[in-house]
């Protein structure tokens, strides 16, 4: 249906969305678009585990600077897709875009098995990449549209946990597929890959009826195709209580405009919310850093200094999987009950205390193997709903048409400032416990970093709809006090 442009319009959309009870639709939404987490750590753990494999002359004879610079060239395609996807998710909607970049993901992870040399492998997980970040900034974008405000905190969180669940499943599937007795060295490392991909195909299916986001529909004037949408929702949600829903408290008046562009999110980034610019960069540059430097490269620590045999690496992705998993779905809700900013500072400040315990520790050889394992997987316990809650706060506080766009300029901020970083510790971790140290020092110390910006920025995002914590571009002309509404500039 044609969008209709210039043409104030007053709705309950969001309202009717906010205030409707969890379902098992919500389950759906959760199921269908959170398995990108889970995705990307299928990914990162395949090829985290893969490491020393690919050394081996009977692979693809890498050396393990070269295995940090493909972990470094994902990285680099993550930044690259969703730098161009936000943009057409914006502009063009979230389903469409959202179907498109997992199929993207697909072939590309695919091709990865088929890789020749070097150049050929870090080409395709370039391309791997590109597809995971669009779909960052699609999924995201899209489940903070769909899910209730007193709930998106904590199911945010746990849908972010998922990538640890990709993680460990990963780790098993390198444990079978990397076991020389199985199948041989030249073979196994690309029927990870293969195998990799088969979950995605599945999920395709299951995304189809995922519904373009109503918000999204509203705020680009195609209000009754929203409408439309909304109370098909309704309807499905209330059979599935069998109760008739309760009336929408409020409601929301739009002028529908054009398509915003690069400028539009410049100025709305830097002229009407810079100081949660400044917090959004500030919460993911210090854990991006700290994650790619510590997961991509942590089996080739466990090879050189503990003797970790290639085949058995995936053994100890475990535990690590498993706290990082269980940070944010044990902690989620205090992020909507404590709030947003004592949880953000908390989590970022201990898990940089953490870290810099464990760099020390290892620095003076007082660490196991296990002693090691168990403070990274108290340190990930922390770090892992903090990072989470970081992912939350940038896709929660910027308007609606700018939404896809803001999330991926603090993505790629993000990964481009933690771009070089498994190259870089790559190197640390091949030269001496001493550099390992400092590498961990230098990690640590970001968190804490991230803490002092959370307690000095933090925004009380916790059961506040989306158009309260940003007035829609749409609404402000509406508005008789456009001031009022923009909490940076009270």
């Amino acid at each position: 249906m044609p969008a209709d442009l210039g043409h104030s319009i007053t709705t309950s959309i969001p309202q009717r969305l906010d205030r409707l009870p969890w379902s098992r639709w919500h389950w759906l939404v959760v199921g269908a678009l959170g398995v990108t987490w889970l995705l990307d750590g299928l990914e990162v753990s395949i090829v985290a585990a893969l490491g020393p494999m690919l050394t081996h002359p009977d692979a693809l004879h890498l050396t393990q600077t070269e295995v940090g610079l493909t972990a470094s060239a994902y990285l680099a395609g993550s930044v690259f897709g969703a730098l161009l996807f936000s943009y057409l998710t914006d502009r063009q909607g979230r389903k469409k875009w959202f179907m498109i970049t997992l199929a993207l993901y697909l072939a590309s992870t695919v091709l990865t098995a088929l890789s020749w040399d070097l150049m050929s492998f870090m080409f395709f997980r370039f391309l791997t990449g590109a597809g995971i970040g669009g779909e960052y900034a699609a999924i995201n974008s899209a489940i903070d549209e769909l899910i209730p405000a007193r709930s998106r905190g904590h199911t945010d969180l746990a849908i972010n946990g998922t990538w640890w669940l990709g993680s460990a499943a990963g780790a098993l599937l390198t444990l079978l597929l990397l076991n020389p007795t199985i199948s041989p060295e030249s073979i196994g490392w690309r029927l990870c890959f293969v195998f990799g991909a088969v979950l995605g195909v599945a999920i395709i299916i299951v995304r189809r009826v995922v519904p373009e986001s109503p918000r999204w529909l509203m705020t680009h004037g195609r209000v009754r195709d929203a409408e439309i949408i909304v109370s098909q929702i309704e309807q499905r949600v209330s059979q599935d209580h069998g109760t008739t829903l309760t009336d929408p408290d409020g409601h929301l008046t739009v002028r529908p405009r054009p398509h915003a562009t690069m400028i539009t999110v410049a100025r709305e980034l830097f002229q009407s919310y810079p100081r949660r610019t400044v917090l959004g960069i500030g919460l993911m540059v210090t854990q991006s850093f700290m994650y790619n430097a510590v997961s991509f490269t942590y089996p080739l620590l466990l090879s050189k200094y503990y003797a970790v045999a290639n085949s058995d690496v995936g053994v100890y992705l475990l535990p690590f999987a498993l706290g990082n998993f269980l940070g944010p779905l044990l902690l989620g809700r205090f992020f909507d009950t404590i709030g947003r900013k004592p949880m953000i500072s908390l989590t970022y400040g201990i898990a940089g205390i953490l870290l810099i315990l464990t760099g020390y520790l290892f620095w003076v050889g007082s660490l196991t193997l296990s002693t090691q394992m168990l403070l990274w997987s108290m340190m990930f316990f922390f770090a892992s709903a903090g990072a989470s809650a970081a992912y939350l706060t940038v896709s929660e506080i910027f308007p609606m048409e700018i939404r896809a766009m803001a999330i991926a300029f603090f993505f790629v901020v993000a990964q481009g400032a933690g771009v070089a970083a498994p190259w870089l510790y790559g190197m640390l971790i091949e030269t001496s416990a001493t550099s390992v140290f400092y590498g961990y020092l230098v990690g640590g110390g970001l968190m804490l970093l991230g803490a002092a910006i959370e307690l000095w920025l933090g925004i009380n995002a916790e059961g506040r709809s989306l158009e309260q914590l940003a007035t829609p571009l749409s609404s402000r002309s509406c508005l008789e006090d456009r001031e009022h509404n923009h909490p940076d500039r009270a």
